[in-house]
């Protein structure tokens, strides 16, 4: 990377920081901004954060400075182009930075090679332990290639309907979203492998930012994540791996199941996406099972009867919405499913947006978390609880949706329901 220059200006966090290279001409840029928070989710402010070009690992091109709430400025800097990541190519499409840091109060944590495309934002979250735990060293995560560009195994075909007979009595009555999910960091017999506590939600992202390309068409996007979740969700229902000796829902190996990376970086778009979706999966008429959506790269590798991630895009790219492009590949008797159920939450979304103008339960309910949470985010303001949504509230929302990078609309939607519930449990448990 050439040499960078960083303005001498200190901007607010809610400002953008570019990093110039000495020549910008027609540079492209990507987005870093990173949280910093411990394992109950409380933010860490003060922590410094460091990031430097993997050419020259010990020259910081940029320092910043988390806020009350975590979170750095969001800054600017340069990317390959586009087009990189829109056609199969044997260029790295994504830059790559490493990230190291420090609070005197917590143990330091590090990222080598976190992934940067352009016109994106990249969202790099940091668990920091207390310094004074037991055993509490610091973290280092080395973030492999992206599927897409490195060599990664590929998908052993399995029967997109598992037969009971196969996975013993399964146990489920329904489809239920589980809280969390055990992802074991390796092939399924690999007993060196470690086995990692993930939140659903986290998984599906990290699955799908380590799949395919931020930059892709939005339908292309939703249709891949809409695969994934049905994947997972099937590994969930049949209980498949446990029903074969062993404690853990799915492996991080690409030969059996998804591609799952510890710490590396999500995209602000994808993440948006799966918390629009999460709930979703893929039938079939008069199956119960999740569809146990396989697809593969369609460029390096084939699989006739399954998703192509690169056919994907291209369908995308000609105006297909998320249902056709699945439909293209999995046949017109797939259809997207909902779970009547989600794991860990005080309530459910109640099926319509709560805007100005609302009361009621729901309403106050909203009222009671978010005036929960403003104990440990203190830049959400506290609000009356009446169960009237008023433009307290929406500001009170407003601020909730700025510090976990959901649009700004003041209105409680589906992705924010859903935020909102889970930060109000992760504070909760931290103060219990």
């Amino acid at each position: 990377m050439n040499k960078s220059n960083l303005s001498k200006n200190s901007p607010r966090n809610d400002d953008k920081i570019r990093i110039y290279p000495v020549e910008v001409g027609t540079q492209s840029f990507g987005r870093i901004q990173i949280r910093c928070v411990t394992p109950n989710m409380a933010p860490i402010e003060g922590a410094t954060v460091s990031i430097s070009s993997p050419a020259q690992p010990t020259s910081a091109i940029a320092e910043l400075t988390t806020d009350v709430s975590g979170l750095t400025p969001e800054i600017e800097v340069p990317a390959p182009p586009v087009d990189y990541s829109l056609e199969p190519s044997e260029v790295q499409p994504y830059a790559e930075y490493n990230i190291r840091i420090a609070q005197p109060e917590y143990t330091p944590v590090s990222i080598a090679n976190m992934q940067v495309l352009a016109d994106v934002t990249a969202l790099q979250n940091a668990t920091m332990r207390q310094a004074t735990e037991p055993d509490a060293a610091g973290s280092l995560y080395v973030i492999p290639p992206h599927t897409l560009f490195g060599d990664f195994p590929p998908k052993i075909a399995e029967p997109e309907i598992v037969p009971e007979a196969e996975t013993g009595e399964i146990v489920l009555r329904q489809v239920v979203i589980p809280e969390f999910i055990i992802v074991h960091d390796g092939p399924p017999t690999d007993t060196s492998a470690a086995n990692y506590y993930v939140k659903f939600r986290d998984y599906i992202k990290n699955v799908a930012c380590s799949e395919i390309y931020a930059t892709w068409p939005e339908s292309t996007i939703q249709a891949n994540v809409l695969a994934i979740l049905s994947f997972t969700l099937n590994r969930v229902f049949t209980e498949w791996y446990r029903n074969q000796g062993f404690n853990f829902t799915v492996t991080s190996s690409t030969a059996f199941d998804h591609k799952w990376i510890p710490g590396r970086n999500i995209f602000d778009n994808i993440s948006l996406i799966v918390d629009s979706l999460f709930v979703n999966y893929l039938s079939r008429p008069n199956v119960k099972q999740p569809i146990l959506t396989q697809y593969c790269d369609g460029n390096r590798v084939q699989c006739p009867g399954w998703m192509t991630q690169w056919g994907s895009k291209n369908l995308g790219d000609q105006g297909y919405d998320a249902i056709s492009i699945l439909r293209h590949f999995y046949g017109d008797s797939i259809f997207i499913n909902t779970a009547p159920q989600v794991s860990g939450v005080p309530a459910s979304w109640p099926g319509y947006n709560l805007d100005i103008g609302a009361s009621g339960d729901d309403v106050r309910m909203i009222q009671e978390q978010l005036n929960t949470i403003s104990d440990t985010y203190s830049q959400i303001p506290k609000v009356a609880v009446q169960g009237q949504y008023n433009e307290q509230t929406a500001e009170a929302v407003r601020a909730f949706q700025r510090i976990f990078n959901l649009p700004q609309t003041g209105i409680v939607d589906f992705p924010t329901w859903y935020s909102i519930s889970g930060i109000y449990v992760a504070v909760t448990r931290m103060a219990e």
